[in-house]
């Protein structure tokens, strides 16, 4: 059994140029992230398509206690939301912006489930844990901000253990709808974001070295890609 990691967030060396101004758009936008219109369009699906898929990956090897890394949380609502799970045994929620850790931090203080909930500073490209340390990956909505997305899925992969399931979910640019509401209008407010393609996630998620990927498209108005693979 790896090492719990530390609660206290991790310290990160300062961010590439180009990385300044994403960080301090999200820094603002913590202060009103849990109240943002995206929660129901986008964000609270997430959590139960997150939710479902969990299910079935306990379903095909067991109901046993599991750890779980959210990679680029926010303020944590998905951790806190399995954290009432019996089999729920670490969350981590790990994120770019100190803002959003220090929501998080906050959240845990009045859970009560603090002691298997943790908040890391930390960069998807260099995930600061061990090798496998990890059942369950989680990544929702933030996929589309890495700059290197082949090395992003790479550190997903080796955080996992053989049998464990990476969750990714964005926004699904491939057909009409996806391509106005993603390469469009999401494009133009935040400047240097990529949504990759169905095919262009495939491709990385099995030149990782995954065995298996199931993908999935879901919503008509905010389409979104979801793609379950596994270790």
């Amino acid at each position: 059994m790896t090492p719990v990691p530390p609660a206290e967030p991790l310290p990160l060396s300062p961010p590439p140029a180009r990385h300044t101004a994403t960080r301090a758009r999200f820094d603002r936008w913590a202060l009103s992230y849990d109240r943002s219109w995206l929660n129901e369009l986008v964000f609270f699906p997430t959590l139960r398509l997150c939710q479902e898929e969990i299910v079935r990956w306990q379903a095909l090897f067991g109901r046993r206690p599991f750890r779980l890394l959210d990679v680029g949380c926010g303020t944590g609502t998905l951790i806190n939301l399995l954290a009432a799970l019996p089999e729920a045994e670490l969350l981590i929620g790990l994120d770019y912006s100190p803002v959003m850790i220090g929501r998080l931090t906050a959240k845990i203080g009045e859970s009560p489930y603090a002691p298997k909930i943790h908040a890391a500073l930390g960069n998807a490209e260099h995930l600061p844990f061990a090798d496998a340390a990890f059942d369950v990956v989680t990544c929702c909505h933030s996929f589309h901000h890495y700059p290197h997305q082949p090395a992003v899925i790479r550190e997903f992969r080796r955080v996992l253990r053989p049998d464990g399931v990476l969750i990714l979910v964005d926004g699904f640019r491939d057909n009409v709808v996806g391509w106005v509401v993603f390469d469009v209008a999401v494009t133009w407010v935040e400047r240097d974001v990529q949504h990759a393609s169905w095919s262009a996630l495939r491709d990385m998620i099995r030149a990782a070295g995954f065995v298996s990927l199931r993908q999935r498209k879901v919503n008509v108005l905010a389409p979104l890609l979801v793609n379950v693979a596994f270790g």
